[in-house]
């Protein structure tokens, strides 16, 4: 094990402050950062996404952001792919592999491997999509707590898209959802150092959301869904357009809502994000916990990954 390269993983909330504790990071240890986020991929989305400043790049260059056009799709398996080989390099030249973001399936992939799950069939998932419009997705909910009842607890009628996948997977392979994700892959070649970052008062880190989401509109926000709708390829179904705040800006351009209904849906969806991604860390085993804004973060960090 301790022959391993070392690696750091940065997760946290969104708004909590992962950035500039990650710029710090590589100001005193030899880290290349590689972005953790399934938003940052997208090229032209930039303010919505809070994607670091040109400032801030050129002080911390982030591999993994711009990487994508917002009409295609991104897969954890593509994620794991595309990081295994900037962690490679990076190792290869002796620095340090710092892995920022949010997105925990991509750090829970990266750590456990992926799970032997079928590609996606566009015929089988048009099927699926024709019997919602008959039957209607509580009938094809009932469906699936009768074919796998763990994955039909945990999917929610109304998550259209966990649903459709875990009916698809069963209806290719013929085996459940939750039969398939439990075989483990083989892991992560690295030494592994993991820390979470966020507020100690959960009102603090909704405040940061708030302030936060009113400097994107200030930022132009506005202005760069319009350029992703004047595209005229791009929909509400795509992964990209259902990134928190683009959906409700998306509605409003739409007519769909108002101003001050826009902003108050951006936020409340942004901290259900970030409440969906505590969930997931307050369960996370072997991490270190930070406070946002604390003083001696980066002293801890450096102390117990700069050492390794």
């Amino acid at each position: 094990m301790s022959e391993l390269p070392s690696a750091i993983f940065l997760m946290g909330p969104t708004a909590s402050g992962k950035t500039d504790l990650a710029i710090e990071l590589c100001q005193a240890l030899p880290c290349d950062i590689i972005s953790v986020d399934s938003a940052l991929i997208y090229r032209g989305m930039d303010i919505g996404t809070a994607k670091p400043s040109a400032d801030e790049l050129r002080l911390a260059p982030h591999r993994l952001i711009d990487i994508l056009d917002p009409a295609l799709s991104y897969s954890a398996a593509d994620f794991c792919r595309d990081a295994l080989r900037e962690m490679a390099e990076i190792a290869g030249r002796g620095r340090i592999p710092l892995l920022v973001g949010g997105t925990m399936l991509y750090f829970k992939a990266l750590l456990e491997g992926l799970s032997p799950l079928p590609s996606a069939d566009p015929a089988i998932r048009a099927e699926i999509e024709a019997e919602a419009q008959r039957i209607g997705w509580q009938a094809l909910h009932d469906e699936l707590v009768r074919i796998d009842p763990v994955a039909g607890a945990r999917i929610h009628p109304n998550d259209p898209q966990r649903l459709s996948r875990a009916l698809e997977v069963y209806r290719i392979s013929g085996k459940t959802l939750t039969d398939l994700t439990r075989v483990q892959g083989e892991g992560l070649p690295y030494r592994v150092h993991q820390f979470a970052i966020a507020p100690a008062d959960r009102s603090l880190l909704h405040e940061r959301i708030e302030r936060r989401f009113d400097l994107m509109l200030a930022q132009g926000f506005e202005e760069e869904v319009r350029a992703l709708r004047a595209r005229g390829d791009l929909t509400p179904d795509l992964p990209s357009i259902r990134c928190v705040g683009y959906r409700q800006m998306w509605d409003y351009l739409a007519g769909e809502l108002e101003y001050d209904e826009m902003r108050y849906r951006g936020i409340v969806a942004t901290r259900q994000l970030a409440k969906r991604q505590m969930t997931w860390l307050r369960g996370w085993p072997d991490v270190t916990w930070l406070g946002s804004g604390e003083s001696d973060n980066l002293a801890r960090v450096v102390a117990s990954a700069g050492a390794a």
